[in-house]
């Protein structure tokens, strides 16, 4: 969100000299101030919200130093452009400190790309390439044309400007939702070929799933506290099968023999599908014997925290989520008895019971 309201500013700003009329000039000017201030909300907000969920914070990226270094350099060095902003009450918004401003978020978004690939288990150069290829030719030939116009006919004129950031606007945000597009072709194109549809629309998920793959690491060389981070994150992609396809634990070996035992190909989506079946019978065997099919005791907290979130898909502190009728007593238990920090810590206990089970299931395979 602090990107696309700082491009708002920087195409406010590239707008400003071409302005025709002083109001139009003095609209542009307020609306760069508020475009490239705009970012320092969004970030505070995001700091308020972690402040309560620090611990989670923490163990998520408390590893990442550097990049967490970096970011908070690139957020001071954010914070005293501004500043140099503000306190002059220039009536002009110099080019020079927008592109710097604009360097420092795309350090900034950068880093945040790398923490959350981390994150995830994923790589992410090849994807990041991927994407600046794609949009920098897309808007190449989107906004090439005009500059041809511009150069050898009209000049730089306000409607040119603003038709020249409107198409390089429109080449990025049709590459960054290629797929929605894609598939809203694909449902005009083959509307009566709904196999291929389906057919299209897994290749792609397929491909993007392994642009982000990390087909080097060594799972079984893994430390047992990263192990078991990529295990919990398995474990809360369950419910998206696309997601769960880039996670590493997919290159298992008993993924990989359960799938040639099934004799099924050996896809992205056919992994991340075994993957979820193996994963859900490793949760099946948290449950305490009997018959019945939800408890209250401890002995039954770490089966609950991971088979109704993830397996049956429960979202207990959702007012707005649909559950079925018959988990409305398991859902009345988790709001009024298990607070939500709770169930966080028994998801990663038990998420570590879940990892050592995979762990043992591969030393036999």
């Amino acid at each position: 969100a602090g990107m696309i309201t700082f491009a708002f500013g920087l195409a406010a700003t590239l707008l400003e000299p071409f302005a025709t009329t002083a109001d139009l000039t003095l609209n542009l000017f307020n609306a760069q101030r508020l475009f490239v201030l705009l970012p320092a909300l969004f970030w505070l907000g995001a700091i308020i919200w972690l402040i309560p969920n620090q611990a989670a914070w923490e163990d998520r990226y408390g590893r990442q130093r550097l990049l967490l270094g970096i970011a908070l350099a690139c957020i001071i060095l954010y914070a005293i452009a501004i500043g140099f902003i503000i306190i002059p009450q220039a009536q002009t918004l110099s080019l020079g400190w927008v592109a710097f401003i604009g360097l420092d978020l795309f350090v900034l978004g950068l880093v945040i790309t790398m923490l959350d690939a981390s994150d995830r288990g994923e790589v992410w150069l090849s994807h990041f390439l991927r994407s600046l290829d794609y949009a920098f030719f897309t808007a190449l030939i989107f906004a090439g044309q005009l500059v041809l116009v511009i150069v050898y006919w009209t000049g730089l004129t306000y409607p040119m400007v603003l038709l020249l950031v409107g198409s390089v606007t429109t080449a990025v945000f049709i590459h960054t939702f290629a797929d929605p597009v894609q598939s809203l072709v694909d449902r005009i194109a083959f509307f009566n070929a709904p196999q291929l549809r389906t057919s299209r629309a897994v290749q792609r998920v397929e491909a993007d799933a392994a642009q982000r793959l990390d087909e080097e690491v060594k799972l079984l060389a893994l430390d047992k506290k990263e192990f078991g981070r990529l295990t919990r994150r398995a474990l809360s992609q369950m419910g998206n099968l696309p997601k769960l396809a880039s996670n590493p634990l997919t290159r298992l070996p008993q993924v990989t023999e359960r799938l040639a035992q099934n004799g099924q190909a050996v896809s992205t989506l056919a992994r991340a599908a075994e993957l979820k079946s193996i994963l859900a019978e490793s949760i099946a065997q948290l449950k305490p014997r009997g018959e019945a099919i939800f408890g209250t005791t401890d002995a039954w907290r770490h089966y609950n925290a991971l088979y109704f979130p993830y397996v049956v898909g429960l979202r207990p502190y959702s007012r707005r989520a649909l559950h079925h009728d018959e988990y409305q007593e398991v859902l009345a238990w988790f709001r009024s008895q298990i607070p939500e920090r709770t169930l966080y810590n028994w998801q990663n206990a038990a998420a570590q019971m879940v990892a050592r089970d995979l762990r043992e299931q591969s030393r036999y395979t």
